[in-house]
This record gives C-alpha cells, structure tokens and sequence, in this order.
C-alpha cells in the first residue's frame, strides 16, 4: 500500500471510530431500555431499532476491513432477529450475554485508538459461540464480573455540537459538520482573549471621561477669573497710554496673551479628547458586542445536553448492582439541560463515585428492603436542572442514609478527633466529615469502595471547577447530594474587592450577598465574631486574617459601617470584612501553572482592563482556613488598662460552681484585675446595684437566677445596660448561643474549648 493510500486509510477509520461510538453507545442504551420495557409491543420496537444500529456498525466495519467488529455485529443481528420473531424470551442472563458484547466492541474500539489490527481474543471467541448458542435458544448465564474490573465503556461525548444523543434520528447528520473539540477548545481560548481587549478599552473609556471631566473642571474655573482677567487687561492698556516705555507692563501683556493662547489651546485639546472619547465610548460599544457575540456562539459551540454524559450510567448502576445483588433502578431527568463539555467530562468521575456510594453503602438488598416495606427495587435519581448562572446535580437514592454511629467509628480511628470530641459534638457537625480522606461508613473495604477516598475525590474535583457539594440525609429514608457548577469555564463573573492596596476577586458564584455592617452589631460568640443576617448567626473574619497577610497600619475605629461580603460554599457560610468592595464584573480566569498550581486560597488569577493581574481566591479553600487564623497583629497586652481614677478595671464572675468560680478568679487577678464573685443570678444583681464593675463573666446554668435571665435584667436596667456581658458555660447547642445573642451577651464562651488566652483576649477588647 503506498503513502496516499495508506494517508486515505487511516483518514477513513478515524471517520469509523467516530460514527462506531455512536452505533455502541446507542446499543449500550438501546439494551438498557429493552430490559426496561413492560409490554411486548415496546420490547419489539427496540428491538428493531438496535438491530437497525448493529447492522449499521457491521456495514461501516466491512468499509474499513475490520473483520472481528464485522464478525460480533454479526453474532448480535442472530440474536435480534430471533428477538425480533419473539422465538426466546427475555431474561437476565440473556441481557448478561449481549452487554458482554457490547462491552467488547467498546474494547475493540479503544485498541484501534493505539492499532489497527486487532488480535483474535479466546474470550471473543467463546463470546461468539454464546451468541450463536443463543440465537439458537440456549441461554447459558455469562459470568457478571465487577464492572470496575473491566474497561467501562466511555462516555459518548460528541466531537461537536452537531451532534446528538444516543439513538437520535441520523438525518440530522446531513445538517452537521464534524469538528474536533481539540480545535474548537483552541478556537474558543482565542476568542476569549478578546475579553481583554474589551476591558481594556472600557479602562479607556473611562479614563478619557475622567481627563474630559477634569478639563471641564478647569474651563468652570477660568470662567469665574476670566471677567478679572479682562478688567485687569483694560487698566493694563491705560497705564500704557499714558507710560508706554514701561517694561513691567509689556511683560504682562505677554503674560496675558499667553493666557488667552492658553485657554484657546485647552478648548482645542478639550474638543479633541470628547471627540476620542466619543470614539473610544462607539468602539467599546461595537466591540463589546461583538465579543459577547462570538464568545456566546463558540459556548454554545461546546455546549453538550448533560444526556451525553449520563448515557453510560443505566449500564453501570445495572451492573454494578448485579455484582452487589441488588436491585436499582436509574432515573434520569434534565438531561437535556447543556453544559461546557469540559466541565462535562470533570464530572464523570464524581458522579460516578457517588453512584457507586449509593449503590454500596446506600440502596439495601431486596430482602431487608421488604423487611422495612420498602420496594424490593431501590432507586436513584440523577437531576440535573439549570438555575442563574450555575448547573444543579443532585443525585438521591432511597437507601439507608448515613449511619452517624459509624463515622463517629471511624473519624475516632482515624484520630481526627477524640472520642470525647465526638461526644459533645453535634451529629450535623459530625455528618460533613464524610468528605475527609479516609473517613467511610464501610465496615471492610471493597472494589467499590471502603478506602474512604470516594467523596474526598468527589469534593476535591467538584471544587476545581469552582463549584460546590453539600448533601442531605435521614435516616433509613436516603441521602441526596447536590452538586453545584457552572455552566463554562475560563470567563466568569466576580466581585472585585480590595484589601489595603491589595485587589482580590471572589467568584460571584460563591458570593451570596454583600453587606454594611455597623461595628456595635458586631458580637463575639466562642471567641469569634459574628454579626446576625436575616435572623441567623453568622462568623465574621478578615480577610486579611484569611490570607495569613499582615494587617492595615491604620488603627480600626470603633464605630461605624464596614464593608463584608458573605461567601457560601457547600455547607459553610461566613462573612468576611474587607477594606472597599469595588465592583462586579466579568472576568476571564487564567492557570497559574504547574509551579504555583499548589498556592493556598488562589485558583487562579485575571487581567483587569487597567493591566493589574488580581488573584482569583478559591472559596472553599478559604473557608477551611477560616478555623486555623493566624493573626499577624502585635499581640495586645493582655494586662488591663487604668482606669481614669487610676483604678484596675474590675470584674464580676457569677458561678455557681466553687471550682470554676476560683479558677477565673485566679486567671484575672493574675493578669491585673480586680475580682468579685457571686454564687447566682440574684447575687450578682445585688454586687451590681452597689458596686462599679467594668465586665461580668457569668455562668448560664446557675439556681435562683440563671445567665440568661441576669443577662437580661441587666439590659433592661438603665444604668447598667451598658455594661459588657460574657456568658462562659457548658451549654453548647444552637439555640442556647442563639438565646445568649437575644438577651443581649457580648460573648459566649463554651467551656468545652475554653482556652484562658481567648478568655483574656475577649475581655480586653470588650472593657
């Protein structure tokens, strides 16, 4: 075979692969849908129409000289036609038989990937006499292996936007072009460099308006001196009437004439810049639009219904639960909802890990189903919806839901924490651990799971494409999980914010809302700020402290509004003040490269359109810092301020328990402040109408009066309602924090992580 020959060949196979990947995926589907079926009518409807597909794929292999695809294809129509006539019946074990087959051809193409002649296999050739056995009436059952022991087929992603999902009528081909998504993915990072250019001329635009307003500025200011200008220009030509050898007086009719060419050369200059203004503003305009334009049709371009991916998943939920002897049943829906297909093809290992969770841990065999009067045929539901901006995945089945006992077990084991750590931990505290590495609920460890490694992949990828995971779950009724994307990648919107002289984009997407907060809002509960939103309780940081950067020089002041912004991501959700929140806007997201790919906190950075490349922070890394705050500031002396009298600060503690009402009076005295105790409520009421204090650290739980009560008598007494409140008890639950807040605490302290350095950091800041 010569070179042009040889070129034409290997041209025309890959024309085959493409179209063969379609013909196996629709047969991979087409069976999937044949095992659904109820009635006969539907059964030989499907029938037809993946005999239609096998026959096809046998024409194209002939075309290209590849017998063993010829040969299987040709295996498969025997089995159809007998289908067709209705001489066998339907049954697991034939169904076990031809997924085998499809799974080979699936192999077959995967080898032409690296070569073109492909080797006989024994296995091929028992699979074929299966085959003929079967055409023939006899079904003997194929051997159900672990489908993670054998090559999954891939999913059928389309090479472009022409094309359509499995089974689709094929005369739309005749309106399509076939384009590789290799050229498409490089025509598209072309078109959005363009972005850069629109930004930049929009800076233009901008700075032209702020040079025209300045001159505007001055043209209002030469008017107001121009009457004087005048009046000084006549006397001037008097006094050289009647002294015209006067040099001083020629000099400043020189100076005048330079004032008047001046101002004639400003309103030149002036008509100029609104004229390139004017220009700049139609271009910004024009080309605005016309890469929003092209930047929408190249998205669209690589945009792929969801289908295209989750087209392989009835086959792996069936045979998955084959091997686990279960039952369970797929439902899909929205799978024509259209994503980038690079976030598409991130997403293929995280659902599929999740559907092999809920396939292991989650779904029940069908006789402990029916021992709970559940179906003996579990479910799990894929759907996908399109919301603002994002992509909605939420993938659900009716199995157990999460055991709590068993990742207490094994967060114990791993020594995550310890188990009195686990004790006073609440279980919706304890349910998010399931996403640290290691952590699982398996009692041994499997092919599909156990190593605790599932959901930790699953996080980690759904968050390098800037989206977000949380999951739902009650007991003995299932688990959801939702998984939040968006919709493409690369150019996205962010809200710009500034810390010092510091700029940082947040991605919109995470961003919930932004807020002015005054500063006596702002209340410290278990030794952390927090500021209260639509009636809950939300942690307040710094930015800064977030990024481990050293603080503004600047001192805070005391009063007035901040600027913060909430972030979401998964299940956390936190306010972070920053200096100024500048805008928001769209951006175009660049890699840091391999040699930064591991910076904490920054996914990635963008050019602005005045030139300033800004770090684009990566939120859900920034929330995990958010326990583990390294505070740059000085650390403040922890001995308390004179008093104007020249008095130690002093401090009440009400505790009823002689213990810890000793050992805070021994941590104050010893760092300098003067201390009372009281035995209850009522006691420190009494201290506090006969005495000055300058804090009360109170406990909650006490006899006669407890915290919250004092808490609130002293807010509601006029000459102590200012007085700064810190509640330290055992008491750790929701509601409890939430009450101290609405009596009107200033701190609350839980016992369990008291640490005497944040006790003392506390009072300090707030006497």
């Amino acid at each position: 075979m010569d070179d042009k020959n040889r070129e034409f060949l290997k041209k025309l196979i890959a024309t085959f692969k493409t179209e063969a990947r379609e013909h196996v995926d629709a047969l991979s589907s087409g069976l999937i849908d044949l095992e659904r079926a109820s009635s006969a009518e539907q059964q030989i409807k499907i029938v037809e129409v993946i005999f239609r597909e096998a026959h096809s794929l046998k024409g194209a292999a002939r075309a290209v000289d590849i017998t063993e695809i010829e040969t299987l294809c040709q295996s498969l129509e025997s089995v159809f036609t007998v289908l067709k006539r209705q001489e066998i019946k339907t049954s697991p074990e034939l169904f076990d038989v031809l997924h085998q087959a499809v799974d080979d051809l699936s192999k077959l193409l995967l080898q032409l990937e690296t070569d073109t002649s492909l080797k006989t296999d024994p296995h091929r050739q028992e699979l074929l006499q299966q085959l003929q056995n079967v055409a023939k009436g006899i079904v003997v059952p194929a051997i159900v292996t672990d489908p993670k022991e054998k090559s999954v087929p891939p999913a059928i992603v389309p090479d472009s936007e022409s094309s359509m999902p499995a089974m689709a009528d094929k005369s739309v081909l005749a309106e399509t072009v076939r384009v590789p998504t290799t050229k498409l993915i490089s025509v598209l990072l072309q078109a959005e460099e363009f972005l850069l250019t629109k930004l930049s001329i929009g800076q233009l635009v901008i700075e032209l308006q702020d040079v025209t307003s300045d001159i505007a500025l001055w043209e209002k200011e030469w008017v107001k001196v121009h009457p004087r200008l005048q009046k000084f220009r006549s006397l001037l030509e008097k006094e050289e009437k009647k002294n015209p050898h006067n040099s001083t007086g020629s000099q400043i009719a020189r100076l005048i004439e330079f004032l008047d060419w001046n101002y004639d050369y400003m309103k030149s200059q002036k008509a100029k810049l609104t004229s390139m203004a004017m220009s700049a503003r139609y271009n910004h305009h024009t080309l605005g639009r016309m890469v929003d334009g092209l930047l929408d049709d190249m998205k669209q371009v690589l945009m792929l219904p969801v289908s295209s991916l989750l087209g392989i998943f009835p086959k792996i939920v069936r045979d998955l639960s084959r091997v686990e002897g279960k039952e369970v049943e797929l439902v899909i829906s929205g799978g024509e909802v259209e994503i980038d297909k690079r976030i598409l093809d991130d997403l293929k290992d995280p659902l599929i890990h999740l559907i092999r969770n809920c396939i292991d841990h989650g779904i029940e065999k069908p006789q402990e189903r029916q021992g709970k009067k559940k179906p003996p045929k579990g479910q799990i539901i894929i759907a996908v919806e399109r919301k603002s901006g994002h992509v909605e995945i939420r993938v659900s089945d009716d199995g157990t839901g999460i055991d709590i006992s068993k990742i207490k077990t094994s967060v114990i084991k791993l020594g995550l924490l310890s188990m009195a750590d686990v004790e006073r931990t609440p279980d919706s505290e304890l349910l998010p651990l399931i996403f640290q590495s290691g952590v699982t609920t398996s009692p041994i460890i499997t092919n599909v799971s156990g190593r605790g490694l599932g959901l930790a992949i699953v996080r980690e990828k759904v968050e390098k494409l800037g989206g977000n995971i949380f999951f739902e779950t009650k007991p003995g009724i299932g688990i959801t999980f939702r998984i939040i994307v968006p919709l493409t990648l690369a150019t996205f919107r962010g809200v710009i914010v500034r810390i010092g002289e510091f700029l940082f984009i947040l991605p919109t997407i995470n961003v919930e809302r932004v807020v002015r907060v005054n500063r006596e809002n702002i209340r410290t509960v278990e030794n952390r700020e927090t500021i209260v939103l639509d009636g809950r309780i939300i942690a307040l940081e710094r930015l800064d402290d977030l990024l481990d950067m050293p603080r503004s020089v600047k001192p805070e002041k005391s009063e007035g509004d901040i600027s913060a912004v909430v972030l979401a991501s998964a299940e956390n959700r936190i306010a972070v003040q920053v200096d100024e929140v500048i805008n928001e806007q769209e951006v175009l997201s660049k890699n840091l490269g391999k040699q930064l790919s591991r910076v904490h906190n920054v996914s990635g950075a963008a050019v602005l359109g005045t030139g300033k490349v800004v770090p684009i922070l990566n939120i859900a890394n920034l929330l995990k810092s958010v326990g583990s705050i390294t505070r740059k500031t000085a650390k403040p002396s922890l001995i308390p301020t004179e008093t104007k009298k020249d008095k130690r600060a002093s401090a009440l503690v009400v505790e009823d328990s002689i213990t810890a009402r000793t050992l805070l009076k021994n941590i104050l005295e010893a760092t300098g402040y003067q201390v009372a105790t009281a035995v209850d409520g009522i006691d420190a009421f009494t201290q506090l109408r006969s005495g000055e204090f300058d804090i009360v650290l109170s406990d909650v739980d006490m006899p006669r009066m407890n915290g919250f009560d004092l808490t609130a008598r002293i807010r509601s007494d006029k000459k102590l309602s200012d007085l700064p409140i810190v509640l330290v008890t055992a008491l750790d639950s929701r509601e409890n924090r939430e009450r101290g807040i609405e009596v009107g605490a200033n701190a609350y302290i839980v016992k369990s992580s008291f640490d005497q350095s944040n006790l003392l950091e506390v009072i300090r800041r707030l006497i």
